[in-house]
Protein backbone atom coordinates (compact mmCIF):
# COMPACT_ATOMS: atom_id res chain seq x y z
CA UNK A 1 0.00 0.00 0.00
CA UNK A 2 1.13 3.49 -0.80
CA UNK A 3 -0.25 6.94 -0.18
CA UNK A 4 1.04 8.61 -3.36
CA UNK A 5 0.11 8.39 -7.00
CA UNK A 6 2.48 6.92 -9.53
CA UNK A 7 2.96 8.97 -12.72
CA UNK A 8 0.84 6.43 -14.66
CA UNK A 9 -2.03 6.63 -12.15
CA UNK A 10 -1.79 10.43 -12.04
CA UNK A 11 -2.24 10.49 -15.82
CA UNK A 12 -5.26 8.14 -15.63
CA UNK A 13 -6.82 10.23 -12.88
CA UNK A 14 -6.33 13.38 -14.95
CA UNK A 15 -8.01 11.74 -17.97
CA UNK A 16 -10.97 10.75 -15.77
CA UNK A 17 -11.25 14.14 -14.08
CA UNK A 18 -10.20 12.89 -10.64
CA UNK A 19 -8.28 15.47 -8.63
CA UNK A 20 -5.12 14.15 -6.94
CA UNK A 21 -6.38 15.72 -3.69
CA UNK A 22 -9.06 12.97 -3.56
CA UNK A 23 -6.36 10.61 -2.29
CA UNK A 24 -5.93 12.62 0.92
CA UNK A 25 -9.50 13.94 1.18
CA UNK A 26 -10.92 10.41 1.23
CA UNK A 27 -7.99 8.82 3.12
CA UNK A 28 -7.44 6.40 0.23
CA UNK A 29 -4.47 4.11 -0.34
CA UNK A 30 -2.87 2.93 -3.54
CA UNK A 31 -3.01 -0.86 -3.71
CA UNK A 32 -0.60 -3.01 -5.67
CA UNK A 33 -2.19 -5.20 -8.32
CA UNK A 34 -2.28 -8.88 -7.40
CA UNK A 35 0.68 -10.71 -8.90
CA UNK A 36 -0.62 -14.26 -8.49
CA UNK A 37 -4.24 -15.22 -9.02
CA UNK A 38 -6.17 -18.49 -9.09
CA UNK A 39 -9.60 -19.24 -10.50
CA UNK A 40 -12.17 -19.74 -7.73
CA UNK A 41 -15.61 -19.55 -9.28
CA UNK A 42 -17.33 -19.24 -12.64
CA UNK A 43 -20.32 -16.92 -12.82
CA UNK A 44 -23.53 -17.91 -14.57
CA UNK A 45 -22.49 -15.66 -17.48
CA UNK A 46 -19.17 -17.48 -17.84
CA UNK A 47 -16.93 -14.88 -16.19
CA UNK A 48 -14.21 -16.48 -14.10
CA UNK A 49 -13.61 -14.91 -10.70
CA UNK A 50 -10.06 -14.89 -9.42
CA UNK A 51 -8.42 -14.26 -6.04
CA UNK A 52 -4.93 -14.58 -4.63
CA UNK A 53 -4.14 -18.14 -3.50
CA UNK A 54 -4.51 -17.30 0.21
CA UNK A 55 -7.76 -15.37 -0.29
CA UNK A 56 -9.09 -18.17 -2.51
CA UNK A 57 -8.37 -20.80 0.15
CA UNK A 58 -10.05 -18.67 2.82
CA UNK A 59 -13.03 -17.99 0.54
CA UNK A 60 -13.54 -21.67 -0.28
CA UNK A 61 -13.33 -22.60 3.42
CA UNK A 62 -15.81 -19.85 4.34
CA UNK A 63 -18.14 -20.81 1.49
CA UNK A 64 -18.10 -24.46 2.65
CA UNK A 65 -18.79 -23.48 6.27
CA UNK A 66 -21.70 -21.30 5.16
CA UNK A 67 -23.07 -24.17 3.05
CA UNK A 68 -22.89 -26.43 6.13
CA UNK A 69 -25.12 -23.84 7.83
CA UNK A 70 -27.54 -23.82 4.89
CA UNK A 71 -26.27 -20.52 3.43
CA UNK A 72 -25.15 -20.38 -0.21
CA UNK A 73 -22.53 -17.71 -0.86
CA UNK A 74 -21.52 -16.76 -4.40
CA UNK A 75 -19.16 -14.20 -5.90
CA UNK A 76 -20.61 -11.20 -7.75
CA UNK A 77 -17.14 -9.69 -8.31
CA UNK A 78 -13.56 -10.47 -7.29
CA UNK A 79 -10.19 -9.43 -8.74
CA UNK A 80 -10.44 -6.37 -10.96
CA UNK A 81 -7.47 -4.76 -12.70
CA UNK A 82 -6.98 -1.00 -12.65
CA UNK A 83 -7.70 -0.98 -16.38
CA UNK A 84 -11.15 -2.50 -15.71
CA UNK A 85 -11.74 0.15 -13.03
CA UNK A 86 -11.04 2.81 -15.67
CA UNK A 87 -13.59 1.19 -18.02
CA UNK A 88 -16.26 1.15 -15.31
CA UNK A 89 -15.68 4.82 -14.49
CA UNK A 90 -15.63 5.81 -18.18
CA UNK A 91 -18.95 4.01 -18.71
CA UNK A 92 -20.57 5.98 -15.89
CA UNK A 93 -19.07 9.26 -17.16
CA UNK A 94 -20.48 8.50 -20.62
CA UNK A 95 -23.91 8.11 -19.00
CA UNK A 96 -23.59 11.66 -17.68
CA UNK A 97 -22.76 10.88 -14.07
CA UNK A 98 -20.42 13.29 -12.27
CA UNK A 99 -17.06 12.06 -11.07
CA UNK A 100 -18.07 13.05 -7.53
CA UNK A 101 -21.10 10.73 -7.68
CA UNK A 102 -19.09 7.95 -9.31
CA UNK A 103 -16.46 8.08 -6.56
CA UNK A 104 -19.14 7.25 -4.00
CA UNK A 105 -19.65 3.83 -5.62
CA UNK A 106 -16.33 3.13 -7.37
CA UNK A 107 -12.79 3.66 -6.16
CA UNK A 108 -10.39 5.59 -8.35
CA UNK A 109 -8.04 3.36 -10.38
CA UNK A 110 -5.33 2.09 -8.07
CA UNK A 111 -7.46 2.52 -4.94
CA UNK A 112 -9.84 -0.44 -5.24
CA UNK A 113 -9.39 -3.37 -2.89
CA UNK A 114 -10.42 -5.49 -5.87
CA UNK A 115 -6.97 -4.78 -7.38
CA UNK A 116 -5.39 -6.77 -4.54
CA UNK A 117 -7.13 -10.02 -5.43
CA UNK A 118 -8.39 -10.22 -1.83
CA UNK A 119 -11.75 -8.43 -2.14
CA UNK A 120 -15.02 -10.08 -3.08
CA UNK A 121 -18.54 -8.88 -3.60
CA UNK A 122 -20.81 -11.57 -2.20
CA UNK A 123 -24.42 -12.51 -2.86
CA UNK A 124 -26.75 -15.41 -2.20
CA UNK A 125 -28.68 -16.82 -5.18
CA UNK A 126 -32.20 -15.46 -5.32
CA UNK A 127 -31.26 -12.44 -3.22
CA UNK A 128 -30.12 -8.92 -4.01
CA UNK A 129 -26.83 -8.57 -5.87
CA UNK A 130 -24.59 -5.61 -5.04
CA UNK A 131 -27.48 -3.80 -3.34
CA UNK A 132 -27.87 -2.44 0.17
CA UNK A 133 -30.81 -4.85 0.66
CA UNK A 134 -28.17 -7.61 0.97
CA UNK A 135 -27.91 -6.57 4.63
CA UNK A 136 -31.39 -8.05 5.19
CA UNK A 137 -30.38 -11.55 4.04
CA UNK A 138 -29.46 -14.62 6.04
CA UNK A 139 -26.18 -14.62 4.10
CA UNK A 140 -25.23 -11.19 5.48
CA UNK A 141 -26.19 -12.21 9.01
CA UNK A 142 -23.99 -15.29 8.65
CA UNK A 143 -21.10 -13.21 7.29
CA UNK A 144 -21.36 -10.76 10.17
CA UNK A 145 -21.17 -13.64 12.64
CA UNK A 146 -18.50 -15.79 11.00
CA UNK A 147 -16.54 -14.05 8.21
CA UNK A 148 -13.91 -12.84 10.66
CA UNK A 149 -13.03 -16.43 11.52
CA UNK A 150 -11.89 -16.79 7.90
CA UNK A 151 -10.05 -13.47 7.77
CA UNK A 152 -12.73 -11.49 5.92
CA UNK A 153 -13.82 -8.04 7.06
CA UNK A 154 -16.60 -5.73 5.87
CA UNK A 155 -14.72 -2.92 4.11
CA UNK A 156 -17.34 -0.20 3.77
CA UNK A 157 -19.80 -0.01 6.67
CA UNK A 158 -22.23 2.87 7.03
CA UNK A 159 -20.52 6.26 7.39
CA UNK A 160 -17.13 4.83 6.38
CA UNK A 161 -14.28 7.36 6.25
CA UNK A 162 -13.69 6.85 2.51
CA UNK A 163 -16.91 8.48 1.32
CA UNK A 164 -18.20 5.27 -0.29
CA UNK A 165 -21.79 4.16 -0.01
CA UNK A 166 -22.54 1.41 2.48
CA UNK A 167 -21.59 -1.89 0.82
CA UNK A 168 -22.77 -4.86 2.91
CA UNK A 169 -21.73 -7.17 0.05
CA UNK A 170 -18.04 -6.11 -0.11
CA UNK A 171 -15.66 -8.15 2.03
CA UNK A 172 -11.87 -8.23 1.95
CA UNK A 173 -9.51 -10.95 3.10
CA UNK A 174 -7.22 -9.52 5.74
CA UNK A 175 -5.08 -12.44 6.98
CA UNK A 176 -4.26 -10.69 10.26
CA UNK A 177 -8.02 -10.56 11.00
CA UNK A 178 -8.46 -14.35 10.98
CA UNK A 179 -9.26 -15.90 14.29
Amino acid sequence: MSSSLTPALAQLWQQLGIAPAVLQEKSLCIFAEASELVDVETATDGRVWQLTPAAAAAWLAMQAAAADAGIELRIASAYRASSRQVELIERKLALGQSIEDILQVLAPPGCSEHHTGRAIDIYSPGGPVVEEAFEDTAAFAWLQAYAGEFGFTLSFPRANPYGYVYEPWHWCYQPAAAG
